[in-house]
C-alpha cells in the first residue's frame, strides 16, 4: 500500500485542510439590500469578502468587524457607498454614502427639513449611484387656518310657557372663520417663525342660538297679547337674573317725583343704569311691565327696586329672586 494511501490518511488529510480553512458553513450574507445564503469555509469577514469578490472601502459599510471569525449561521450584513451629488440651496456637493433612501442621506448628513421645505428626490426613495438630491429651503409661506365662532344665545319670553321654564327654539349653528398669516423664519432657525395675520374673512356666520322663557299667565301680560302682544313689544331681548325688593313714593320725606321726572308708584322701577339703561321698557314676572325710571343709592348691580303705590304691597313683595326681561321698544 503506498505511503498516504488508505482510510486513516484521508482522514488525516480532511482534519489537516479543515485545519486551515476552517469548516463548512452556513451564512446569510446581505449586500446591499439583497439576501442570500452562502456555504462557506472562509475563517474571518474579510476572507467571506473575498470569496464574494469585493474589494471593501473604507466608506463602505459592515456591520461586523472585518477580522471577526465567521459563524454558522450568522448573518453579516455589507453595503457599498455610492457617490451622491447634494444640492443644498442652490450650492452641490460630491459625497459618499451608504444611505439606502434620501432620508437616510439627509439624516447622516444632519440636513434638517420640514414639510415647507422642497426635497427630490422624494424622501423614501432609494438611492443610486451618482444621483443627485436637490434640497431646497423655504424661509416664508402662508399658511391658513380655520376658527370656530361660537353662536350668540339670544333670550326670548313666551306666554305659551309656564314661569321658570325655558325651551330651546333655536340650537344654533357655530360659525367659520378663516384667518391667513404670512409666516416668516430665520436661515439657520435657531428661533420660532415670526407669524402676521395679513388677511381675515368669515367663511360661514354663525346662527344665534335661541332659548325661551316662560313668564307665565299673568293677566296684564296676557291682555297685552290680546291687543297684540308680537305687535307692540315683540320678544324679550334679554334676560337678566337680579335681586328684586320695594318701595313706594309716599314714605316720609320723599318727594314721589323719581329720577326721570315721573310719578313713583307701580311699573316704576329703580335700576343701575350701567346695567339697564333708564327709560327701558321691562317686564318681570309676578309684577307686570315696567319702566326703568329711577335709581337708588342702594341700587348697584344686578339690584333692582319695584315700585308700588302702597306700603301694604312693598312689604307683602319683600325681597326675592326675579328674571327682568328686557322689552324691544
Amino acid at each position: 500500500m503506498p505511503i498516504g494511501a488508505g482510510p486513516f490518511t484521508d482522514k488525516a488529510i480532511a482534519a489537516l485542510t479543515s485545519s486551515v480553512e476552517g469548516p463548512t458553513k452556513t451564512v446569510i450574507f446581505v449586500r446591499d439590500g439583497r439576501s442570500q445564503t452562502l456555504q462557506t469555509r472562509a475563517l474571518n469577514v474579510s476572507d467571506l469578502l473575498v470569496e464574494e469578490h469585493i474589494v471593501r472601502s473604507a466608506d463602505d459599510l459592515l456591520d461586523v468587524a472585518p477580522d471577526a471569525p465567521v459563524t454558522d449561521g450568522e448573518t453579516i450584513r455589507y453595503r457599498a457607498a455610492r457617490s451622491i451629488t447634494l444640492v443644498i440651496d442652490g450650492v452641490p456637493q460630491t459625497i459618499r454614502t451608504t444611505a439606502p433612501t434620501v432620508r437616510g442621506l439627509l439624516a447622516d448628513q444632519k440636513i434638517s427639513f420640514d414639510t415647507h421645505d422642497a426635497v427630490v428626490p422624494a424622501l423614501d426613495s432609494a438611492l443610486d449611484p451618482d444621483q443627485t438630491v436637490d434640497v431646497e429651503h423655504v424661509s416664508s409661506w402662508i399658511e391658513r387656518q380655520d376658527k370656530t365662532i361660537a353662536p350668540p344665545v339670544h333670550h326670548v319670553a313666551s306666554l305659551s310657557l309656564a314661569l321658570g321654564a325655558t325651551k330651546v327654539v333655536a340650537a344654533g349653528l357655530p360659525g367659520i372663520r378663516e384667518t391667513s398669516y404670512l409666516v416668516v423664519r430665520n436661515a439657520d432657525r435657531t428661533a420660532p417663525p415670526i407669524r402676521t395675520i395679513i388677511a381675515s374673512r368669515v367663511l360661514r356666520p354663525a346662527r344665534p342660538r335661541i332659548i325661551a322663557a316662560g313668564i307665565g299667565e299673568y293677566a296684564a301680560f296676557a291682555s297685552l297679547a290680546i291687543r297684540g302682544f308680537d305687535g307692540t313689544i315683540r320678544l324679550a331681548k334679554a334676560a337678566i337674573a337680579m335681586v328684586a325688593t320695594a318701595y313706594t313714593g309716599n314714605c316720609y320725606g320723599c318727594s314721589g317725583i323719581t329720577k326721570t321726572g315721573v310719578q313713583a308708584g307701580h311699573g316704576v322701577v329703580a335700576v343701575d343704569p350701567r346695567v339697564i339703561p333708564l327709560g327701558s321698557h321691562l317686564y318681570i314676572p309676578g309684577y307686570g311691565r315696567a319702566v326703568a325710571g329711577d335709581t337708588g343709592g342702594a341700587i348697584h348691580g344686578n339690584r333692582i327696586d319695584l315700585g308700588f303705590n302702597s306700603s301694604s304691597d312693598a312689604m307683602q313683595f319683600g325681597r326675592r329672586a326675579v328674571v327682568v326681561y328686557l322689552l324691544h321698544r
